[in-house]
C-alpha cells in the first residue's frame, strides 16, 4: 500500500527546496514534472529524492501504479493540493506530478565508450528546448553521446527536459567542453570531425558516414564561428529549395544523423 505525508503549507522546507531545484538553484538535483518524465526516471538510473502529487493526479491508474512503486522502493512521496503543486509546477497546465531526483553524472569519461564512433557536438546552443530536441533525435538514431560547449543550456533543465521526454536521462554527456579539449579527444579516439554550416561546399550526402564521426552544430542564431570551422576536417551543408536557408536545429540534427543510420545499415 502506498505511503504518503501530506504537505499544507507552502512555505514547506521540501517545496521550498523543489521549487529551487526547478529553478536550477542546486547544482546536483533536477525536477522532474508530468507522468511521462516521472516513467522515465524510474526506467533510467538516476537517483530519485521525492514525489510531489495531487490527489486528482492519483486518480490517474498510470500515475497510480508509479506512485505505488515509489512507495514500495522508500521514497518519499508527498500529497499536495492543487494550489501548492502549482507553486512548484514549471508548466501551465500540469499533470499533478513531479520529481527531484540528482543529477546524472557527465564529462569526458561518460562518452569514451569501447566501440562508440558517432557523437553530436552542440556549439553555444543556448535553446534548452533545441538541446533536449537534439538529445531525443540523437537517442533515436543511436549516437553514442553528446557533447556540449560552455554557452549552451543545460541539458538538464525543466525545458530542456521536457524536450528530450527522457533521452537526456540515458545518452552520455559531456557538459561544458572545451573546443581544444574536444579537438584533441576526437583525435584521440579516431574520429573526423564533420560541421554543419551554411558555408559547405558539400551536400550532407557526400560525407563518409559510416566512418567514426564527431558531427558539430551550432545555433539556430549563429551557426558555428570560424573558430570551429577552421579546425575541423569537413564542413558540410543541408542542400534546400525554394530559397529556405536554415531550418530547426533538430530537423537539422534529423536528416544528418539518419543519413549517417542509412549508410550504415
Amino acid at each position: 500500500m502506498r505511503q504518503a505525508d501530506q504537505i499544507t503549507s507552502r512555505d514547506n522546507a521540501r517545496l521550498v527546496h523543489a521549487r529551487k531545484t526547478r529553478d536550477g538553484k542546486v547544482s546536483d538535483e533536477i525536477f522532474l514534472e508530468g507522468l511521462r518524465l516521472v516513467e522515465e526516471a524510474l526506467r533510467s538510473t538516476v537517483e530519485i529524492k521525492e514525489c510531489f502529487y495531487t490527489p486528482r493526479a492519483a486518480e490517474n491508474a498510470r500515475a497510480e501504479k508509479w506512485l505505488e512503486r515509489l512507495s514500495a522502493m522508500n521514497i518519499p512521496v508527498h500529497e499536495i493540493s492543487d494550489a501548492l503543486f502549482n507553486s512548484i509546477s514549471d508548466t501551465k497546465t500540469s499533470q499533478g506530478i513531479a520529481l527531484t531526483a540528482s543529477r546524472p553524472e557527465t564529462g569526458s569519461n561518460m562518452i569514451s565508450r569501447t566501440g562508440a564512433d558517432l557523437f553530436v557536438y552542440l556549439h553555444q546552443v543556448n535553446d534548452p528546448s533545441n538541446v533536449g530536441a537534439v538529445f531525443r533525435t540523437a537517442e533515436a538514431a543511436g549516437v553514442n553521446g553528446i557533447i556540449l560547449s560552455g554557452g549552451s543550456a543545460d541539458a538538464f533543465s525543466t525545458k530542456a527536459l521536457r524536450a528530450a521526454m527522457g533521452s537526456n536521462l540515458r545518452v552520455p554527456l559531456w557538459e561544458k567542453a572545451e573546443l581544444a579539449d574536444i579537438l584533441g579527444w576526437a583525435r584521440e579516439k579516431g574520429l573526423q570531425t564533420a560541421a554543419a554550416d551554411t558555408s559547405g561546399k558539400l551536400p550532407h550526402t557526400a560525407i563518409g558516414w559510416n566512418q567514426p564521426t564527431l558531427v558539430m552544430f551550432g545555433s539556430e542564431a549563429h551557426g558555428l564561428d570560424e573558430e570551429v570551422l577552421s579546425k575541423v576536417d569537413l564542413v558540410f551543408k543541408i542542400e534546400m529549395k525554394n530559397g529556405v536557408e536554415s531550418l530547426n536545429l533538430a530537423v537539422s540534427a534529423g536528416i544528418v544523423l539518419f543519413e549517417a543510420v542509412r549508410l550504415r545499415q
